[in-house]
């Protein structure tokens, strides 16, 4: 009894202190800015004592830009552990595999072309899901390997980099500034929060609900078919899912890298492999990082704002490089 109750009650723990950080996290970015509204604003906002102007800036700016770098960093934390379940490998997040990439590519040629927003956003998810349909494609050859998938991933990421770059150089002056912040990930022209807040909510629901077939699939193929799991459905599942929070994520915020891949990889050090705690752990985890580094691009060099990718990169950079450090002491 005491064996299977501990790791629910840690669980439980670990679920309970990441919703705290997220609320934290809210919290802070709505008290944290450039101008003089502050925490005793935020207090002032649940009590009614407080002027119209503070209140507009709280709820009208702050909140929904918030609301939208949680909804990003959730979404691109949960297509990351999907993608490791995929690939059985840590590596794997939708920045390294191109699915990224390809969003961007997509969503920016949209705009470029002066589309609006409902066609930008089905650019995004059409060039994810090409991307990672691409990858698989080009990798599989009719056989399943994951180090050869990852190899591929990165080839293709750096092919949409490259025309990424065609399309700035030939786009007009006057939109290369903002299409530049936007591609390393900007939240100042984020317009809403519902689309990716929804997804990561209805991805991280269904993925809890399938935490006993992604325990299975993460085994490996032939032992999952040999237990009655439908591996082509699951995998189809998993593309489409992915490729949605993605497209998702890009539009927006732009291309945000290390999120999906260092979270999940925190998360399961901490939680284990069981991905219904996997799953969502690292949904709140993701969401509550990139909020922090939003408000920290944001007041860092106030009024001045620095590009919320360049945050992501310079704390998950060192971060990664200690956990693969700490991965080679282990395997020796």
């Amino acid at each position: 009894m005491t064996v299977s109750i501990r790791p629910r009650v840690r669980a439980a723990g670990l679920c309970g202190a990441l919703l705290a950080l997220a609320a934290g996290s809210l919290g802070i970015a709505l008290a944290s800015g450039s101008g003089e509204v502050g925490i005793s604003d935020l207090f002032g906002l649940f009590s009614g004592d407080i002027g119209d102007a503070e209140r507009l800036i709280l709820l009208e700016l702050r909140l929904p830009r918030a609301l939208a770098a949680f909804g990003t960093g959730a979404a691109l934390a949960l297509a990351g552990a999907l993608m490791q379940v995929l690939l059985r490998n840590p590596l794997a997040d939708p920045y390294i595999l191109g699915s990224s990439g390809g969003a961007a590519a997509f969503a920016l040629g949209a705009m470029l072309l002066g589309a609006g927003t409902a066609a930008v956003s089905a650019g995004a998810f059409a060039g994810a899901l090409f991307s990672t349909v691409l990858v698989f494609v080009l990798a599989s050859g009719g056989q399943w390997a994951a180090g050869r998938l990852l190899l591929t991933g990165v080839v293709v990421a750096a092919g949409w980099s490259a025309l990424v770059s065609v399309m700035l150089a030939i786009s007009a002056e006057r939109n290369l500034r903002g299409a530049l912040y936007w591609l390393m990930g900007d939240f100042a022209f984020a317009e809403q929060a519902g689309p990716v807040l929804a997804a990561a909510a209805v991805g991280v629901i269904a993925s809890f609900l399938l935490g006993r077939s992604l325990n299975v699939l993460a085994t490996g193929d032939q032992q999952a078919a040999l237990l009655g799991l439908p591996v082509r459905a699951m995998r189809i599942g998993i593309y489409c899912l992915s490729a949605l929070l993605t497209a998702l994520a890009v539009t927006t915020a732009g291309t945000v890298g290390f999120v999906g891949l260092v979270v999940p990889h925190l998360v399961r050090l901490v939680a284990g492999a069981d991905h219904r705690v996997v799953v969502p752990a690292a949904t709140l985890a993701g969401g509550s990082l990139l909020v922090l580094a939003d408000t920290l691009s944001r007041t860092l060099l106030a009024p001045r704002q620095l590009p919320v990718g360049a945050i992501t990169a310079l704390v998950g950079v060192p971060l990664f490089l200690v956990l693969l450090g700490r991965g080679r002491r282990e395997a020796g």
